[in-house]
């Protein structure tokens, strides 16, 4: 097999031996006196050296090549250090949301069978509480204060004692990192990065980017970080919590972008809609901004365009599309989504999520729960997906894309097809592909309704609602048991609208069009339940929970 052993540590290294006095990671540590974040810095050289030195000490410590590595470390020039510290050595960061709750944390952790651990106080406190969910971790480097024995990553300095051995090539399919999807539509999984998934991650990214030299990047997602580093950009970490993006305070991203004329940013639509509701109010302007890109949910389109009118004229805001295990999978810029292709999305036919991205393989198999191995178990149900008017679940194939997952084992038999060498991911995404290639998405496979009827698809179904005026947004739920159950849109009302009026005009809406008609009842609800990565994916599972005591009732 071709080996490409640390083609991204190599771009790494190529960037620190260019522009080694460059801020690598601009980040928040306190306030000054206008209550805005002070910012300091870590340069390329400087993080580089501190990675050197956790490198060094991780293996003296016997934590070498394929060691798994659990890292509760909160964003910040110290996840970095981290991260590329065992990166350096072969060994294999295991990262996982701590909002997903802390017994299921546990039990994803403990499936880890790590033996490294490298967390924050809080972190080692449960580590230790729980140490029987730890039982091979043989040694634990505490991130900040530690109130017991072990050593802590102040205590180890930045400056390393002695350089590196040379690294031994490996192939494109060796673990790089573990990463655990958040369990926000199903169990949370433990996804296997590797060496080459990586690569053709930095790769697409500079494509995305017209292969134009990275500038100020401003950051609010971990993994977008380790890719922009790997590219040379400066990057700036605005004050945030991780499970709680959607809090972020726009005024402190307006002042970061400002203050270190920021070039790209990464961020949710729970981050966009803030920011731009600022930014209407206050006028505030942007003009170093080239390019937004947003994940983690579908952006809403009427964000998109008011962004267009408060950037300037020459940016690109693009829609992402992607998941844990394929990163991205699909990207759209604003101009080509702002025309015919809203007014689609408002008429029934899913939201357009683009192409897909550099060498990504996209199709449509027919709607299934049931495992598919091979590839012609997937094409013996053909019939099936003609039968549903061309809707099915996306599957997706490219060197960015996942291979495998470590845990649970029952996840490869249910996510991925063999055709031949080629494995496909099934996304568990509904679309169908358009006559141009683009992806049109139409819901979670896990979410759609399966009524008296027929079958139902939430996004499809939602988008056609979404334009009625009051309406902030909805979310299809399914009350009653598979097959028949009834279709009913939880509604979410903007600040001071009638809810009278709003339910007189969706009633009229439903009967507008065939895919919407079978909706039998509107319920509204105060505030939507979202995941805890991205604080955008609406939580439908508990919403139907709710939905069906609100019928009862």
């Amino acid at each position: 097999m071709p080996t490409i052993y640390w083609r991204a540590l190599d771009r790494f290294s190529d960037i620190v031996a260019a522009h080694p006095e460059r801020e690598a990671v601009i980040y928040a540590d306190g306030r000054n006196r206008d209550g805005l974040p002070d910012y300091r810095h870590l340069t390329y050289a400087e993080l580089d050296a501190w990675s050197d030195t956790i490198a060094g000490r991780f293996a003296e410590a016997g934590v070498t090549r394929g060691v798994r590595t659990i890292v509760l470390v909160r964003p910040g020039p110290e996840l970095y250090a981290v991260l590329y510290g065992l990166f350096k050595i072969g060994a294999v960061p295991v990262v996982i949301d701590p909002g997903m709750g802390m017994f299921k944390m546990l039990r994803c952790l403990q499936a880890a069978d790590a033996e490294a651990f490298v967390g924050v106080t809080e972190a080692q406190a449960l580590r230790i509480v729980f140490r029987a969910y730890f039982r091979k971790v043989r040694i634990a480097v505490t991130v900040g204060r530690s109130w017991w024995q072990g050593p802590t990553l102040e205590s180890w300095g930045r400056t390393p004692a002695s350089a590196l051995p040379e690294r031994e090539p490996a192939p494109d399919d060796e673990p790089l990192l573990i990463a655990y999807t958040t369990g926000s539509t199903g169990p949370a999984k433990a996804v296997v990065l590797t060496h080459g998934n990586l690569s053709a991650m930095i790769d697409q990214v500079d494509a995305a980017r017209e292969h134009v030299a990275p500038g100020t990047s401003l950051i609010t997602a971990p993994v977008a970080g380790i890719l922009e580093l790997l590219l040379g950009s400066r990057c700036v970490l605005p004050p945030l919590i991780p499970s709680k993006v959607g809090a972020t305070d726009p005024a402190h991203v307006v002042d970061a972008v400002q203050r270190y004329e920021v070039k790209t940013m990464f961020a949710s639509p729970a981050v966009l809609i803030p920011l731009l509701r600022h930014i209407e109010q206050t006028g505030a302007a942007l003009p170093s901004i080239q390019s937004v890109y947003s994940g983690g949910a579908p952006v809403p389109d009427w964000c998109i365009a008011a962004l267009r009118q408060v950037l300037p004229e020459p940016a690109k805001v693009y829609s992402g599309y992607g998941a844990t295990e394929a990163l991205p999978m699909a990207t759209i810029e604003s101009r080509e989504l702002l025309g015919d292709l809203v007014e689609q999305a408002h008429t029934g036919h899913g939201v357009c999520v683009g192409t897909p991205a550099l060498h990504v393989q996209a199709r449509i198999i027919a709607i299934t729960d049931d495992p598919l191995p091979d590839w012609a178990d997937a094409e013996a149900r053909a019939a099936d997906l003609a039968a549903s008017r061309g809707i099915g679940e996306l599957v997706v194939s490219g060197p960015n894309v996942s291979p495998r997952y470590f845990w649970p084992q029952a996840a490869n038999r249910a996510g991925k097809i063999a055709e031949g060498e080629v494995i496909w991911h099934r996304t568990g995404d509904l679309a169908w592909i358009d006559d141009a290639g683009r992806i049109r998405f139409c819901g979670r496979k896990s979410q759609r309704l399966e009524t008296a009827s027929g079958p139902m698809f939430t996004v499809q179904v939602e988008q056609v609602f979404n334009t009625v005026e009051g309406v902030a947004r909805t979310a299809l739920v399914g009350v009653g048991a598979r097959g028949d159950q009834q279709p009913v849109l939880c509604v979410e009302l903007t600040p001071g609208a009638d809810r009278a009026a709003v339910e007189d005009r969706l009633r009229g809406r439903r009967d507008e069009f065939d895919i919407t008609k079978p909706v039998a009842e509107f319920l509204f609800h105060p505030r939507f339940p979202v995941d805890i990565r991205h604080n955008a994916k609406i939580g439908r599972e508990k919403l139907a929970v709710w939905a069906a005591e609100q019928l009862d009732g």
